[in-house]
């Protein structure tokens, strides 16, 4: 397969999700797509980014959420050198959720 080729699978799948249109269509369509583990894996990475944006510390994130240093790591690494897909997104959360305790 080429790049192209992935690449325009990569443009299919993010159609796909831009397409949904509220959070039990994204939630059913995930539960399709993906493994359990594979949720609960992007879950955590989310939950994970979130508090590293929020500036808490790897021990407590490990204790908090039972991701991997590794994971962490990654998802720091994400955070910082990474596509800005965290940076797009983490704000906009926030603000949603913003007094719900989430």
């Amino acid at each position: 397969m080429t790049k192209d080729d992935r690449r325009a699978r990569s443009d299919l799948l993010c159609e796909a999700i831009l397409s949904l249109k509220d959070v039990e269509e994204c939630r059913n369509f995930l539960s399709d797509l993906c493994t359990v583990a594979e949720l609960k894996a992007m879950e955590q990475r989310f939950e994970v980014a979130m508090l590293l944006d929020d500036g808490m510390i790897y021990n407590d994130i490990l204790e908090k959420t039972g991701a991997s240093s590794a994971t962490i790591s990654r998802v720091n690494r994400a955070l910082q050198y990474g596509a800005e897909g965290y940076h797009a997104v983490l704000p906009r959360v926030k603000e949603r959720h913003q007094g719900h305790g989430v």
